[in-house]
């Protein structure tokens, strides 16, 4: 299985933010534990830094994305990618045309993330961490 988590997931996990922790640690935990192959889309980590200025020290920023570098498969973003995403009128939001592109390219499975109302246009199917967590719960017990 392939899978591109959404910034929002991330975000979740690091912060620690209610009611969706709980939901991002066993993304995390059963990304690291089972044959899966994990992306982020390389736009989510400068808007990580510049978001989490909020909760961490730089110094603390750039360490976590750091390791998220070394976790994850980090899947970049060009001209051609951003002149797609522009040119792409079915999502209403940029960032998330350039999430779906990035992880069309990583041909992944899934899009994990909690806007997936922001996906509906999206080639790549977008579904909700707590849904993942399903899915890999029934191929564990097949």
């Amino acid at each position: 299985m392939r899978i591109l988590i959404d910034t929002n997931v991330i975000m979740d996990f690091i912060v620690m933010r209610e009611p969706f922790t709980s939901n991002a640690k066993q993304v995390i935990d059963i990304c690291m534990d089972k044959n899966i192959d994990v992306s982020i889309a390389a736009h989510s980590i400068p808007n990580l830094f510049y978001i989490l200025q909020k909760h961490l020290t730089i110094e603390q920023r750039r360490d976590i994305l750091l390791k998220l570098c070394k976790m994850f498969d980090i899947i970049g973003i060009d001209a051609n990618k951003l002149e797609h995403a522009l040119n792409n009128h079915q999502f209403k939001d940029f960032e998330d045309c350039l999430q779906d592109i990035c992880a069309k390219e990583f041909a992944a499975d899934f899009i994990l993330t909690r806007n997936t109302n922001d996906f509906t246009s999206s080639l790549v199917p977008a579904i909700e961490p707590i849904d993942f967590i399903k899915i890999v719960a029934k191929i564990a017990n097949t």
